[in-house]
């Protein structure tokens, strides 16, 4: 096992930062897809940022203890085909169950109100009425943002090029294990500065189609919970084919390589066909469809 000197350690914690930001840009078989999910659902700018803001720091947190894990000689753990599977089938499950609740289908699980006071104590978002970690715009129940915790902390565990880096490579390079939580820290905190931007972002582009707030809250229960809902079953069926055939899964994650020298981007794998179907069919398909299928009788229907 490595053991720099301190000042060594610097430039193994700039590479997690580093390569962190990239994970956030680059289309990941988890972030992306419940990021956007949600981040429409906020239908804000500010509340899009609180989504990015939920996941990415549930993602944090698990990706620190994970890199720790990996400091004490788990990496080979972390990192098989079998956790990987569960993973995409949990992640699966807790996106169906979300997008069912969206869609009205069910309640919401309330597991994490105390996280969420203090996001909205810290960084002044959201609602400040009692409401703390819901959506208010308009007619009908409110879209549950505390999810994105649980979506964040169970998906992180999923093993892509990013952790393995992370696991077998910048994890044991840490002099001892009271620091070895760093590099997985310093990970997460580069996924969340990209993701919350991509929430804000998103969310402000939905409050710029110009509808009203019952046409607003429409549309954003629509998408965000078919998005949820489909894409959650298309993991879970994914992650049932890979434990039960693991060949099979392992062929189709190797996929076709593409010469781009980019984790996420450098093969056409199972993880990003998974990943465009479900933002640009399922979400892209269920906006426009939503749109068309704007009641008359909701304010702001749009012209």
């Amino acid at each position: 096992m490595l053991t720099p000197h301190p000042e060594g350690i610097v430039p193994v914690l700039v590479t997690a930062l580093l390569l962190g930001i990239l994970h956030g840009i680059t289309p990941d078989e988890h972030t992306w897809p419940i990021t956007v999910s949600y981040a429409i659902g906020a239908a804000s700018g500010r509340r899009g940022l609180e989504a990015g803001l939920l996941f990415s720091a549930a993602f944090t947190l698990q990706r620190a203890i994970a890199s720790e894990l990996a400091y004490l000689a788990l990496a080979p753990i972390l990192a098989s085909g079998e956790l990987n599977a569960v993973i995409d089938l949990l992640v699966g499950i807790v996106m169906a169950v979300s997008g069912a609740y969206i869609l009205r289908l069910g309640r919401e699980l309330h597991l994490t109100e105390w996280f969420e006071e203090l996001l909205h104590r810290a960084f002044r978002l959201g609602p400040q009425d009692g409401t703390a970690g819901i959506l208010e715009p308009g007619a009908g129940r409110p879209i549950p943002l505390r999810m994105t915790l649980v979506h964040g902390f169970v998906a992180g565990w999923g093993t892509g090029a990013f952790a393995i880096i992370i696991y077998t490579v910048l994890a044991p390079a840490m002099p001892n294990a009271a620091v070895a939580f760093l590099p997985g820290l310093l990970f997460g905190i580069g996924t969340m500065l990209v993701q919350a931007a991509a929430g804000a972002a998103i969310g402000a582009w939905m409050r710029t189609r110009g509808f009203g707030e019952q046409a607003m809250n429409y549309v954003s229960r629509a998408v965000a919970g078919n998005t949820l809902l489909y894409g959650g079953m298309l993991f879970a069926a994914w992650g049932f084919v890979s434990l039960a055939f693991p060949g099979v899964a392992d062929t189709l994650d190797r996929g076709i390589p593409t010469g781009l020298a980019i984790p996420n981007l450098d093969s056409v794998n199972a993880g990003l066909i998974l990943v465009a179907f479900i933002v640009a069919v399922i979400a892209a398909g269920s906006f426009v469809r939503a749109v068309r299928r704007l009641p008359m009788r909701v304010e702001g229907r749009g012209r």
